[in-house]
């Protein structure tokens, strides 16, 4: 039988008492390296990297509502050492980074060694499985069958999944741009959402070019009405006025919150030690202070929409017996 109680109890770690979320994303790792060393991204080391992870945790993990972080360079090791709050809702990577096969078929899967199991294992509040998708690429079957397969190993563990799908052309080195990333972002999310998870973290519906509010509200509300799950709204490096903007937009058409990285600690990766923790302490905490504002502002709470956990039956007499 099943209560979704880990489900429900680690979706109200990473949200507000509200039940928004504005959670620091930070599992990054091939984009990392060009973000610390954009002339040399390969000289990057582990170490570098994980002192730059440890010292945004500890500047900024504790104004977001969640963090997430990855298996391999960050969540491990800022649990050990105490970056990551013992109190803060935690959210997990589960796939390898990059994706195999050709740009017009991208392929995304698991990270090797690693498991919704183990990351539970570590103290995980919640998963979140990247998958690169276009609805009319050649192998969308193949990977709509892999968030059908985390989402059940999810459901086992009872923890709750969060769905990043990215979209991407099928014009080999061509970017999805105007009404074309529009429509795809939207069907996309009118494809998985049925498929699994219980958020959806999706890209703003436009691209940079486009600039017209009016024609952001009505695509963001367009995503409203495709995903039958709570959203979420992830940065994608823009700079962190456009983001606000965005946020703004998308909550007030039904959107959750938002997942935030580079948009808040961008800048922070090409500045020295000294520099780049005044900056996380003052610059970065006033950035997602700001957001974790306005997403409790105007944001909707993700139990209003969530019809898995907030539709599964209360615990009776024995119930333990049976879950």
């Amino acid at each position: 039988m099943t209560f979704a109680l880990g489900a429900r109890r680690g979706l109200a770690a990473c949200s507000s008492e509200r039940g928004v979320f504005a959670v620091l994303a930070l599992d990054h790792r091939q984009n990392l390296r060009r973000e610390l060393r954009p002339d040399d991204p390969a000289s990057v080391t582990y170490d570098e990297m994980v002192a730059f992870k440890r010292a945004v945790v500890r500047a900024l993990a504790p104004v977001a509502t969640g963090t997430l972080l990855d298996p391999e360079i960050g969540a491990a090791q800022c649990i050990a050492d105490g970056s990551m709050p013992a109190r803060a809702g935690l959210l997990v990577a589960i796939e390898a980074t990059g994706y195999l096969g050709p740009s017009t078929a991208r392929i995304s899967r698991v990270l090797d060694g690693w498991s919704v199991e183990k990351a539970k294992r570590i103290g995980a509040s919640a998963v979140k499985l990247l998958v690169y998708y276009h609805p009319e690429a050649a192998n969308a079957a193949e990977q709509e069958r892999l968030v059908a397969e985390v989402d059940a190993a999810c459901r086992a563990a009872d923890l709750p999944l969060f769905v990043e799908p990215l979209s991407y052309s099928l014009v080999d080195g061509a970017k999805l741009t105007g009404e074309e990333r529009r429509r795809v972002v939207v069907e996309t999310a009118r494809r998985l959402t049925p498929i699994g998870g219980d958020v959806l973290k999706a890209e703003f519906p436009y691209d940079a070019s486009v600039t017209d509010r009016g024609r952001w509200h009505e695509a963001c509300a367009e995503l409203d009405a495709a995903s039958t799950l709570p959203w979420v709204l992830l940065s994608g490096g823009v700079d962190d006025a456009t983001f606000e903007a965005q946020v703004e937009t998308a909550c007030r058409a039904g959107a959750s919150g938002v997942l935030v990285g580079r948009s808040v600690w961008g800048e922070a990766a090409r500045m020295e030690a000294a520099e780049r923790d005044r900056f996380l302490a003052t610059t970065g905490r006033e950035r997602l202070r700001r957001l974790v504002e306005l997403v409790d502002a105007v944001g909707r709470p993700w139990h209003e929409r969530s019809t898995r956990i907030t539709s599964a039956p209360p615990p009776g007499e024995g119930w333990y017996r049976e879950y």
